[in-house]
């Protein structure tokens, strides 16, 4: 099922952790925790959507939240790869789309294709499967179940055309990110936003400039529950 809405937000499927100790969801409960999800194949993930988070980080990082990357791959796959996410990780270094939108917009590269910052929080990688019917149908069913609340009472015969033809498409791609197709995430960048009871609260795709405005929402909110307990 795709996670809902101001409900318990399940764990990241990662495969592997970089750049800190690793955590999940259930591990930050007392945290907002703040996910940007992001491809090393996206420009609008480096033009304004690390940056974004790296500002989150820096500021509220002491105050109870606590960001997380989380490095996907929907499409590109030989570009969007773990050692593509090492070189950036390691070296800074920026590769395909990426590299060419950061120099024809004008941004400060060191040597030409590096980054002249690091990314100061871990960084989780999204575990990639390969895509099989079975799984494909399973995730056609559960795509239109959560796009379509009133499915149940569609004509059968409407049903099964409808589940076919999104087995179709899921069965045209080669393989699947986890955790992105989990949060019905619509592209990168995306930021998913947690509570610090563990509730899904927030999921944006390609918004910047607003998260500040949420997070502290969030931190307001949690300053008014506490002091309904004294």
């Amino acid at each position: 099922m795709v996670a809902k809405i101001g409900l318990k937000a399940p764990n990241l499927t990662v495969s592997d952790w970089f750049g800190g100790k690793p955590t999940n969801i259930e591990q930050e409960k007392g945290n907002i925790v703040f996910v940007e999800v992001f491809q090393v194949n996206c420009p609008g993930c480096f033009m304004y959507g690390i940056p974004d988070a790296i500002r989150i980080h820096q500021k509220y990082e002491k105050i109870g939240v606590k960001v997380i990357g989380l490095a996907t791959a929907f499409e590109d796959y030989d570009k969007n790869t773990v050692g593509n996410l090492k070189l950036l990780l390691d070296r800074q270094e920026v590769i395909g789309d990426t590299l060419n939108a950061l120099r024809q917009s004008g941004q400060l590269l060191v040597d030409g294709n590096r980054l002249p910052y690091r990314i100061p929080f871990p960084i989780a990688v999204d575990s990639i499967k390969k895509e099989t019917n079975q799984a494909a149908k399973s995730r056609a069913i559960s795509f239109i179940e959560s796009a379509t609340p009133d499915f149940s009472s569609y004509d059968e015969k409407y049903k099964l055309m409808l589940i076919d033809r999104v087995q179709k498409y899921f069965e045209s791609r080669q393989y699947y990110a986890e955790t992105f197709e989990e949060y019905g995430l619509q592209g990168t960048p995306s930021t998913i936003l947690i509570d610090k009871q563990g509730r899904l609260r927030h999921v944006t795709f390609a918004q910047f400039g607003t998260h500040e405005m949420v997070v502290e929402e969030l931190l307001k909110e949690e300053e008014e529950v506490e002091k309904q307990k004294e």
